[in-house]
């Protein structure tokens, strides 16, 4: 069930409060009114539209695809990125990487040319934590905020409001943005200033992909070794190797159940070449990501780049001869 949190008097971090739900929903009445523009409304993006609209805020949204609009109750279609950012109090970016948000946020009739001083930017995309820094510079000398609000969790995870958010920038800018990043997750917290919540997010992320290599390679050993694998799976979830990713992907490791995907493989990868490039720049060896990055690089190469990250064990199967999913090549 998600939660809901405010800040503490530090602005720092955010604590649960279950009683401020209403049959499993955000209560709107409890948060306010927003008017919200959300662009980007792939598979996270709608559901944080859906939870915000379910919240009592006031959502319109723009994605390059019209259809997606019409899919969500009580949204109001934007016909362009621009018409999204005005007449807004805070501006949803879900994009599927920072160098769209950067045309989005600074380029021709993007949000810095149409949206009114005062309006916040929170940019849920997982980013390169240059441009973060970039977009929030450009946006400042428009006099609008921004606040880097990436998330962990997957689309399953989105659409309960199971989300966790990072959150990085100034005091004011987030508690404008608050109402809405708690509408979508069950718990915000402040990491720092401006480009903190972009890292942040490489960091968890950096964590998962170990943890999935971990699991794939764990249940394609205990296949070999003849032992049932969901047996081995709940012996691993009752033991001190436990993880909340064993949760999320073991039994879709374990049935090969990987579309309709939750996070996209492409999406994983895209994220490990960022984990990689933040690493070097802070001058950190990342041996185990290397190693999930080969086979994320195989899987891409090879015909899983749709289908859900839980489909790294697809490569791990392959290369003992045991793939569950047809090669491209």
């Amino acid at each position: 069930m998600p939660y809901r949190g405010s800040i503490d008097d530090n602005g720092v971090s955010l604590e649960k409060h279950p009683d401020k739900l209403r049959d499993g929903k955000p209560d709107g009445g409890m948060m306010g009114t927003t008017r919200l523009g959300v662009i980007g409304l792939g598979l996270m993006g709608s559901s944080m539209a859906r939870l915000n609209v379910a919240a009592g805020h006031t959502v319109k949204g723009f994605d390059v695809n019209p259809d997606r609009a019409g899919l969500i109750e009580g949204l109001s279609a934007a016909g362009s990125v621009a018409e999204a950012a005005t007449d807004v109090d805070v501006i949803l970016l879900s994009l599927p990487n920072s160098g769209i948000g950067l045309e989005v946020t600074l380029g021709d009739g993007g949000i810095v040319s149409a949206a009114a001083p005062g309006t916040v930017v929170a940019d849920t995309s997982t980013a390169d934590p240059g441009h973060t820094l970039a977009m929030a510079s450009g946006l400042g000398e428009a006099g609008i905020g921004f606040v880097d609000s990436t998330v962990s969790g997957n689309g399953e995870m989105a659409a309960i409001g199971d989300l966790v958010v990072m959150v990085g920038g100034n005091a004011d800018d987030i508690a404008k943005a608050l109402p809405v990043l708690e509408a979508m997750g069950r718990a915000v917290h402040t990491v720092g200033p401006v480009g903190s919540g972009a890292r942040a997010k490489l960091i968890v992320n950096h964590a998962l992909g170990i943890h999935r290599q971990a699991i794939a390679e764990t249940l394609v050993i205990t296949e070999a070794a003849g032992i049932d694998m969901s047996t081995m799976l709940t012996v691993l979830q009752d033991s001190a190797a436990a993880s909340k990713a064993m949760d999320i992907w073991g039994k879709r490791m374990i049935a090969g159940d990987h579309a309709p995907p939750a996070g996209h493989f492409s999406t994983s990868y895209k994220d490990a070449v960022l984990i990689a490039a933040q690493a070097k720049e802070l001058g950190v060896p990342v041996a185990l990501r290397d190693a999930v990055y080969e086979n994320f690089k195989e899987g891409m190469e090879d015909g899983l780049a749709d289908y859900d990250n839980s489909a790294v064990i697809e490569v791990i199967r392959r290369q003992i001869g045991q793939g569950r999913i047809p090669r491209t090549h």
